[in-house]
């Protein structure tokens, strides 16, 4: 069995090096996401606290141009099922306990508080 390594070092470190790797594979119960890496085989479980999911204040994805933020975790979900392969992790800070994943289709940005981070090797 793989050893799970708890903290955001890795996921930081694999952010950093190469961003382009990490991709959304799913939501898991318990507000659980799932990023995994291409490059470093890594698997990376974000536990949340809170999704939210902020809108572009001009576009095709805002229903309400005046409402900017709508629930997270569904909008995530919808936004999985329905183009999976355009999100991405745009930004994170380990410090802060937070993850940005866009959606680059839609131009939606999902802003996803963290109480804990989990790496383990596929």
């Amino acid at each position: 069995m793989a050893e799970i390594i708890r903290g955001g070092a890795f996921l930081q470190q694999c952010w950093s090096v190469h961003p382009l790797c990490l991709t959304v594979k799913r939501v898991e119960p318990e507000r659980i996401v799932v990023v995994t890496c291409s490059s470093c085989r890594m698997v990376h479980r974000v536990t949340t606290d809170a999704i939210t999911r902020q809108v572009p204040a001009a576009g095709p994805a805002s229903p309400d141009p005046g409402s900017a933020v709508h629930d997270g975790l569904a909008g995530l979900k919808a936004c999985m099922g329905t183009h999976m392969s355009a999100l991405s992790v745009c930004a994170m800070d380990v410090f802060q306990d937070a993850l940005w994943v866009r959606c680059a289709d839609c131009r939606v940005q999902y802003d996803l508080t963290v109480s804990q981070f989990e790496t383990q090797q596929k």
